[in-house]
């Protein structure tokens, strides 16, 4: 298998309609996904020579989003904001190439808009998962 680009990452938000449209968010360059799982151990004085045991689907599981890029203030971008101060957790999509696409509500916990002078406005976010994600492989 070949490299994939970095652009194939996708992250969108839905519109919020039933069954939700969803659009790219716009002017986004880096995007990290982190998918993670609280680990319950249930080593005891028993276990066999001292060796860690976990408890199997006992754990937390979260997907984390971060992302950053030009503002370019598109419709998704406005979207984005009106979930962020309405306190909502919309509908999101991941899309990873030749991986598959993530879907479900997401917190938005952090939203950042930052400009200098003589350069472009850019902005980042952080979202969290705040309810069940599906998986659909591509």
């Amino acid at each position: 298998m070949g490299g994939q680009r970095g652009r194939d990452v996708l992250v969108k938000i839905g519109d919020g309609g039933e069954p939700a449209a969803f659009a790219i968010i716009a002017g986004i360059r880096a995007r990290t996904i982190s998918l993670s799982t609280r680990l319950v151990e249930a080593t005891t004085a028993q276990s066999l020579e001292a060796w860690r045991e976990l408890i199997a689907n006992a754990g937390t599981k979260r997907i984390e989003i971060a992302g950053s890029g030009v503002f370019s203030g598109a419709a998704s971008d406005a979207r984005l904001r009106a979930a962020y101060f309405a306190g909502e957790a919309p509908m999101f999509q991941l899309v990873v190439a030749d991986f598959g696409v993530l879907a479900g509500p997401f917190a938005i916990g952090e939203l950042v808009y930052a400009g200098e002078h003589d350069a472009e406005a850019v902005f980042s976010i952080r979202l969290a998962s705040a309810g069940v994600i599906s998986f659909e492989a591509i």
